[in-house]
């Protein structure tokens, strides 16, 4: 998309998040449609955050936390230490799940820097932060994150 002096809106850092973000929307949809047997379930609970304009225009407004994770800067464990870390991975989602603070999460279908997303259920960005920060891949530096807000119309999609 370019305006009257022919540049683009925005940076091509900004377009892939752009891109992202509405191929998660998609992947939303699919799932709030679909059958997905075994996933986990969260409700919208009550949020402050919603603007008067935002509520006109698209009814009541939830804030959700979008958690991208990114290889981290240690990556060089062998293979069995590695296999432990995403373990101790993989039950930390469990268990984050289950307190229904993550409410989807998967990894990328490549291997790049974005190596996975976490959609959160918090009441701000530092308490998504303070459960992001138990995970063994964080810890170990394996992984790193950058957390976004994200709005979605209230009670429009059930995860299951």
């Amino acid at each position: 998309m370019a305006n009257t002096t022919g540049k683009p809106y925005f940076s091509k850092k900004y377009n892939m998040l752009y891109r992202i973000v509405c191929s998660l929307l998609i992947l939303l949809l699919a799932i709030a449609c679909g059958n997905n047997d075994g996933a986990y379930t969260a409700t919208a609970k009550s949020d402050s955050t919603t603007s008067p304009k935002d509520t006109m225009q698209y009814g009541e407004m939830k804030t959700y936390w979008l958690v991208f994770l990114l290889k981290g800067n240690n990556r060089t464990h062998d293979s069995a230490t590695a296999a432990r870390i995403q373990q101790a991975h993989l039950a930390n989602i469990d268990r984050l799940a289950k307190e229904g603070k993550i409410i989807m999460a998967g990894p990328m279908g490549y291997n790049k820097d974005l190596r996975g997303i976490f959609i959160m259920d918090c009441k701000d960005s530092a308490e998504a932060a303070s459960y992001i920060s138990t995970d063994s891949a964080i810890i170990t530096g394996r992984l790193r994150f950058e957390i976004h807000p994200w709005w979605t119309a209230k009670g429009k999609y059930e995860f299951k």
